[in-house]
């Protein structure tokens, strides 16, 4: 049985650990499937078939995460980052004015960027069981849908997967705005869980 302290926040010194063990390994496998993804279909030939298959387990990390935005850990929970469009917008223009107040998880801007991939993705899974390439490859349900309606979901799969890259660029590009104006490292605690905490996180804890 795995220990608590993997799933659970505790305080060492003066970091504070933030992300759980599993939201840590969502996030890092996600990210390599989908780059295989790219790739594969980038590549085509023997790699679609893997396409498929990457396709699959991806569908199983979104599930996950889902599940785990509501029993994970109080980092890992949408309640802990999802806001209204107001406090969103708020937290947006605070930002801009640089008195944006610190998120040990993620602030609102990141809450909806996380349901964003998310909802990318699910399209991405559910358009890519009804594609075809109109040569070697189509997806597991295409036989239940007319020529016509594969090469709209086909469209949509292709157009849905450029949107996914715009997507993770803006989300890499906001972690290197962090590092570079803000001072602030948001690749390491996601390697390692812990962020460091200040006297007012510690406080909070």
């Amino acid at each position: 049985m795995l220990p608590d302290a993997l799933f659970t926040e505790h305080k060492e010194m003066n970091k504070v650990y933030v992300w759980d063990l599993p939201t840590r390994l969502f996030h890092w496998t996600l990210l390599g499937l989908v780059v295989f993804q790219w790739a594969s279909a980038e590549i085509g030939g023997d790699l679609l078939e893997y396409h498929l298959l990457t396709g699959y387990a991806i569908a199983a990390l979104v599930l996950f995460r889902v599940v785990w935005g509501f029993v994970g850990g109080q980092y890992a929970r949408f309640g802990n980052f999802l806001r209204g469009v107001g406090p969103t917008l708020d937290y947006a223009r605070a930002m801009r004015a640089k008195t944006a107040a610190r998120h040990l998880g993620h602030n609102p801007l990141g809450g909806w960027m996380i349901l964003a991939l998310l909802g990318i993705l699910a399209l991405q899974i559910a358009t890519g069981l009804f594609s075809n390439d109109d040569i070697m490859t189509e997806g597991p349900l295409r036989h239940l849908v007319s020529d016509q309606l594969s090469h709209l979901f086909t469209e949509v799969h292709e157009l849905g997967f450029n949107l996914l890259m715009a997507l993770v660029a803006l989300h890499v590009g906001a972690v290197y705005v962090y590092k570079i104006f803000k001072k602030e490292d948001l690749i390491r605690p996601m390697l390692t869980g812990y962020k460091q905490a200040d006297d007012e996180d510690a406080a909070k804890q």
